[in-house]
């Protein structure tokens, strides 16, 4: 592609930059070298929070610069600026040729990606489309809907969030990939108190969709609904018990238990090092017989979903457990050439600071036939848990430790007292092959997941059916 014509693809404020200096700077860089990148991104925010019926804090952000990136073997050289110029990029490619003084292994993939002019979301404006009164608002009128629910609301906090990206990725031979990324997230909290006892909820949802779809009050009521639903509830709940029981998972939002203990297990770094418990594990059978798990970068306007990865592939659905078989890991183009694959647009970085690793996008377990109504008639002690916290995870060995939110009961066949402080304990791969049950119900979670891993954060998707699960560990309060 010509100078001018990647100037064209190029967001207003890197067209002055000599692209063409940029290119020869990076030819030279990658000489020797395995594979490599210029990555330039322009990123706008705005976050607007209402707390205590104000406004409590309104940010706008504005960044932009570039990462640079010399992979020879396993060793990869990244330096970066926040100073879009030719020189700033000389200084990062001087940085990160160093990589070269590794080993490099020249392994080629065996066929290029499959590339499309597919588009998952659209090019609107997430913070200009909607004036900032317009904002303030809908935060002022999801605080008064909010109170006048019910008398024993005390606190409301809501906040609106949205970002923006221009991202561009600069490649060897002249390649060059342009993508606009649009990201909104609506947030609703809701405390409640009755007697002195104080307990508080969250909802909300997002996506790479308009922020005026968040406007809509059919929407954003739902969310206050939702949040004051669980608070009451919580009012209600008494100790968890304690010991092995079987579990009923709901469906959407649970998926977290999924994308935590067998997800990031199955993404390619961790497999091509050997450090994942489901590591040399291809072709066998590592979970429960109608099992599927996929990751899907394509799904339309979802939160995880990217047009192509953070190294200019192209997103598209990766089947991880086939019928509880283990059939392929999620790969950037550096695990995927180690293990002699073709990468699966799984590339992702949290910004042009951060160098790119497999990461999921949109991940989901996908239903079966399953009703809920009879996995819980058919489990006579159990925990039926709706909603889950946070939790910790070892990817080695996919032991985890999630707290529920909202959980209840199982007796008899019959879902009966709501319960709080209640864990589930146990590990991923066991868990998959525990699974007894799958469900006709599935969904999506609202839109509002963040994945962590080495210290970068990115917005997921995560999805599953209602699933049965014999004998887990439940941690409580309660004996």
């Amino acid at each position: 592609m010509s100078s001018a014509s990647l100037a064209a693809a190029l967001p207003d404020s890197l067209r002055d930059l000599d692209l063409g200096a940029c290119q020869t700077l990076l030819e030279n860089a990658l000489a020797g070298a395995d594979d490599g990148e210029i990555y330039f991104e322009t990123r706008e925010s705005e976050s607007l929070v209402f707390d205590d019926g104000r406004l409590k804090h309104a940010t706008y952000g504005a960044d932009q610069g570039f990462g640079l990136r010399v992979v020879a073997g396993e060793t990869v050289g990244f330096a970066n600026a926040a100073e879009l110029s030719v020189e700033a990029v000389r200084r990062a490619a001087d940085a990160a040729v160093l990589a070269k003084q590794g080993q490099a292994v020249r392994l080629n993939l065996s066929t290029a990606p499959a590339r499309s002019n597919n588009r998952y979301y659209g090019e609107h404006d997430p913070i200009g489309a909607m004036p900032f009164g317009d904002k303030v608002a809908l935060l002022e009128a999801i605080n008064a809907y909010a109170r006048s629910l019910h008398s024993g609301v005390v606190q409301v906090s809501a906040s609106v969030a949205a970002d923006q990206r221009h991202i561009t990725i600069l490649r060897a031979g002249g390649e060059v990939f342009h993508d606009y990324r649009p990201l909104v997230r609506l947030s609703v909290g809701v405390s409640v108190e009755k007697n002195g006892h104080r307990e508080s909820a969250s909802a909300g949802g997002g996506g790479r969709i308009a922020l005026d779809l968040l406007s809509d009050p059919q929407y954003w009521q739902a969310q206050v609904d939702e949040a004051l639903r669980q608070a009451l509830i919580s009012l209600e709940a008494k100790p968890a018990p304690t010991g092995e029981m079987d579990i009923v998972l709901g469906p959407g939002w649970p998926g977290v238990l999924l994308h935590e203990a067998v997800g990031h297990g199955l993404e390619g770094d961790f497999n091509r090092k050997g450090t994942s418990a489901f590591s040399g594990k291809m072709g066998q059978q590592v979970a429960a017989r109608g099992v599927t798990v996929v990751d899907d970068g394509t799904i339309a306007d979802a939160r995880g979903s990217l047009n192509m990865d953070d190294e200019g592939t192209p997103t598209h659905a990766t089947t991880l457990i086939e019928d509880g078989i283990l059939v392929g890991y999620m790969h950037d183009r550096l695990s995927a050439r180690q293990m002699g694959v073709a990468p699966t647009g799984n590339g992702r970085r949290q910004s042009y600071a951060h160098p790119p690793l497999p990461r999921m996008t949109n991940t989901f377990m996908k239903g079966g036939q399953d009703k809920l109504s009879d996995m819980i008639a058919s489990t006579r002690r159990g925990l039926y848990a709706v909603n889950f916290g946070g939790g910790q995870v070892d990817i080695t060995n996919g032991k985890f430790v999630f707290q529920c939110t909202e959980a209840y009961l199982i007796e008899d066949g019959k879902v009966t007292a709501p319960v709080k402080g209640a864990s589930l304990i146990g590990d991923g791969p066991a868990v998959m092959r525990q699974v007894e049950m799958i469900g006709d119900d599935f969904k999506f979670d609202p839109g509002v997941g963040t994945c962590g891993k080495a210290g970068q954060s990115l917005p997921v998707g995560i999805g599953q059916p209602s699933l049965k699960i014999g004998g887990l560990t439940v941690g409580g309060t309660s004996a």
